[in-house]
């Protein structure tokens, strides 16, 4: 099993309870793949670089993912067949990659932490 990273952008139009389902039918994928969901982060509404389908604006969602390459490809095709993804992109984290997001997740929850106390 590989590491990846999959980032995806969603039209911005969707309400929050849509957001959320469409979040929840990617997870399903990776689930149903028997894909191990390491980390999941919400980025919320930012600013695209450049318009998009006439949209400046999308919601962003991190998740990274233990998977066979296999699984990649289903993935990827329920991408490009719901609407209401505009753009996504995935990569297979190497070493480096994968430290760095280990120390990400850790400063993360630190100050998460932190803000509890």
């Amino acid at each position: 099993m590989n590491n990846y990273e999959t980032v995806f952008i969603l039209t911005p139009v969707l309400s929050d309870a849509q957001m959320k389902e469409a979040v929840e039918k990617i997870r399903g994928i990776l689930v149903a793949e028997n894909a191990e969901i390491v980390n999941e982060e919400n980025w919320g509404l930012r600013k695209l670089a450049y318009p998009i389908e006439k949209k400046t604006t999308g919601f962003y969602q991190l998740i990274e993912f233990k998977a066979d390459p296999k699984t990649i490809a289903v993935l990827e095709t329920q991408f490009r067949r719901d609407e209401r993804v505009i753009r996504f992109l995935t990569f297979r984290q190497d070493k480096y990659a994968l430290d760095y997001a280990e120390k990400r997740r850790n400063l993360k929850t630190s100050k998460e932490s932190k803000k509890e106390n």
